[in-house]
């Protein structure tokens, strides 16, 4: 396995992550040996993102006895709600989750705290304006989160957050097929083969160029979601 700088975080992560998401809905025991298997090849990230809680306590009983063997790419803003995942930026239920996160993961400490999934201008308010950006800063002030990250699929709303000079790192859906789309308010044209019939595809979107020259020029690193369409697997692109 080989190892990158993740940008100014200075951290060591492995060129292929595991993104946990397939994770969810099978027993302890099958949770263990992909979780073991990973660390057993060198994979050093781990992306969880998920709310639901037992995939949370059946990682964070893989992950025991070898936590400072792995990164841990932590989520604000995740809920279970009503029985389901929910995206939310109600404060109460950020901070309820995210403790519930380290306790079931066993952890006082989160590698990678995440502002989860902002890919609209409503989004992007929901955070930046308001107590949940300021509760992530603390987080980070405290050594709780070691470095500040972002979800998004949007490379418009990716940049504004990298302009804040307050990301470490962003979680975005780099891909050779995606970067050839406009920005786009909704994340299934991604994944429609219609969006990619349109006339015009002729290289890289402008607006995703600009985003990876900025992450680039202010040391910010990306950690990929998406890299092979579907995939599960989270990638690391740094300086």
């Amino acid at each position: 396995m080989k190892y990158r700088t993740l940008g100014r975080t200075g951290m060591q992560v492995s060129e292929i992550g595991l993104g946990c998401e397939h994770l969810q809905g099978l027993g302890e025991e099958e949770v263990f040996a992909v979780v073991d298997e990973a660390i057993r090849c060198g994979v050093n990230l781990l992306d969880v993102f998920m709310s639901e809680p037992n995939v949370r306590t059946n990682i964070g009983k893989a992950l025991q006895g070898r936590r400072s063997r792995v990164l841990l790419q932590g989520h604000l803003c995740s809920a279970w709600l009503d029985g389901q995942y929910s995206r939310d930026r109600n404060l109460d239920n950020c901070k309820f989750f995210f403790e519930d996160f380290m306790e079931r993961l066993g952890t006082d400490y989160v590698d990678i705290g995440m502002l989860h999934f902002v890919d609209t201008e409503e989004d992007f308010r929901s955070v930046f304006e308001t107590e949940i950006i300021r509760y992530a800063l603390d987080l980070k002030e405290k050594g709780i989160i070691r470095a500040l990250g972002m979800s998004s699929h949007s490379p418009v709303i990716a940049a504004r957050a990298v302009e804040t000079g307050l990301i470490d790192v962003l979680l975005f859906s780099l891909n050779p097929a995606y970067d050839l789309l406009p920005e786009s308010a909704s994340v299934d044209d991604l994944f429609t083969p219609e969006s990619y019939r349109v006339d015009g595809l002729n290289g890289i979107h402008p607006a995703r160029d600009r985003l990876y020259r900025l992450c680039e020029g202010q040391g910010t690193a990306i950690t990929v979601m998406k890299a092979l369409a579907a995939s599960a697997m989270v990638w690391t692109f740094s300086r």
